[in-house]
């Protein structure tokens, strides 16, 4: 470095000798983008948190407003997992719509902020299949736990206060 140091001096005088490593300017230029990745992970989990409180309270509220029509069809007898399908389609089929939406934009608000970069992916179909899948699975989980718990419920009890 001192050598190359000299011969900048011999040829550019009174200029400035700076010189930076190449990786190290490639780690300063994506820092940017490795810290919007963390915090977009952060909030992302968060998010998803606070969907599955509201889906289960939404659920829960369901299964309270359906009591009676549920511990009638139990006492006419439909199995747990009949209720559980009874309970879950309504649910699975708005995150179905709401995938529907959510995908294509989505996909286009991607592929413009991807536009940016000098090297860059494609999305795949598949990263969106998982996640509605994802999504289905998050959902039958916590909207499950209520339809199990109401199938499991003795039906008399409810029935006598309604």
């Amino acid at each position: 470095a001192a050598l190359i140091k000299e011969k900048y001096e011999s040829f550019f005088p009174g200029n400035i000798f700076d010189y930076v490593f190449q990786d190290e300017q490639f780690n300063r230029q994506y820092q940017n983008d490795k810290l919007f990745g963390r915090v977009f992970s952060i909030f992302e989990g968060f998010a998803i948190f606070v969907a599955c409180i509201g889906l289960l309270g939404l659920a829960m509220f369901s299964t309270i407003q359906r009591t009676k029509e549920i511990c009638i069809r139990k006492v006419l007898g439909v199995s747990v997992s009949g209720l559980f399908v009874l309970v879950s389609k309504d649910f699975i089929k708005l995150i179905l719509i709401a995938a529907v939406i959510a995908f294509p934009l989505a996909w286009y608000v991607m592929n413009k902020w991807l536009n940016d970069f000098a090297f860059r992916i494609e999305i795949s179909l598949w990263i969106f299949v998982v996640a509605g899948l994802a999504a289905v699975g998050i959902a039958v989980v916590t909207v499950g736990y209520q339809a199990v718990k109401a199938a499991l419920a003795n039906p008399v009890r409810s029935l006598r206060s309604e």
